[in-house]
């Protein structure tokens, strides 16, 4: 029986190469004799298309079973349609990894035979548990920011009362608007907590001139910053930056409002 093996050298004291369609060497070995023959591989060099190419070889060679670290579903799928069994997660020295394999070491739960003209599918367990690792990280990092979200719902809903607001916000469209901005300006944290604030105003029946205004500004003015802004960047240009958003502001929420008026008729 013939057997490829994705192999960092090309002799069977070579370590067993993590990718198939990359390794620098593929070794094809007689299971019966242990003669072998090394080629280099010859999508090694080139990603695009590099499996398929290793893929061409490997049945050019006869080869009956592949044996390496991981190889994608795409050549999983071609080598499997080919009548090649593939076996994946395997590491270490190339020479025991054949004599595990001679004694049956692989079990049916790593080699999935796949018959010509169907692909099986498979999902190669160390890129689901890095997967699941990432999506718990993101969680982690993004849970902070939830909890500030619900914190400054409640706090909004606690102490701005809606006659409060109607003192300020009296439905003239370009003061409204220029509130919104003043409001926004002075404000500061993660920008996902404008919306809240936004969706908060909008509950408490302000007009939309205002909050875009609000949003807008939250993100590009942020007084709070200024003087880290001014030590970093300097007084002149931190202030005219910050003057020039605050005003402009306040045109850039009229007109994406009478836009957004206009789409949705």
């Amino acid at each position: 029986m013939k057997i490829a093996i994705s192999a960092e050298r090309a002799d069977l004291a070579s370590k067993v190469a993590h990718r198939f369609g990359l390794s620098p060497y593929l070794l094809v070995v007689d299971t019966e004799t242990m003669d072998f023959k090394a080629l280099a591989n010859p999508g090694a060099t080139s990603r695009p298309g590099a499996g398929i190419r290793a893929v061409a070889f490997a049945i050019g060679e006869g080869v009956e079973v592949v044996l390496t670290g991981y190889c994608s579903p795409a050549v999983y799928n071609q080598l499997a349609s080919n009548g090649i069994k593939v076996i994946t997660d395997v590491s270490g020295m190339v020479k025991e990894v054949i004599e595990k394999y001679k004694a049956g070491g692989f079990g049916r739960d790593l080699a999935v035979e796949g018959e010509k003209g169907q692909a099986s599918h498979y999902i190669n367990r160390r890129i689901l548990v890095k997967a699941l690792k990432s999506s718990a990280r993101q969680f982690a990092n993004i849970l902070p920011i939830l909890t500030g979200v619900i914190l400054c719902i409640g706090l909004f809903n606690a102490f701005v009362s809606k006659e409060a607001l109607a003192l300020i916000f009296t439905g003239n469209v370009v003061l409204d608007t220029l509130w919104g901005a003043c409001f926004g300006s002075i404000l500061a944290g993660n920008p996902i907590n404008s919306y809240v604030i936004g969706a908060a105003l909008l509950n408490h029946g302000i007009s939309l001139f205002a909050v875009t205004a609000v949003i807008v500004t939250w993100v590009t003015v942020g007084l709070v910053q200024l003087p880290a802004e001014i030590a970093s960047l300097g007084l002149r240009f931190a202030l005219v930056r910050s003057a020039s958003c605050l005003v402009l502001a306040i045109p850039v929420a009229i007109l994406t409002v009478m836009i957004l008026n206009f789409i949705i008729g």
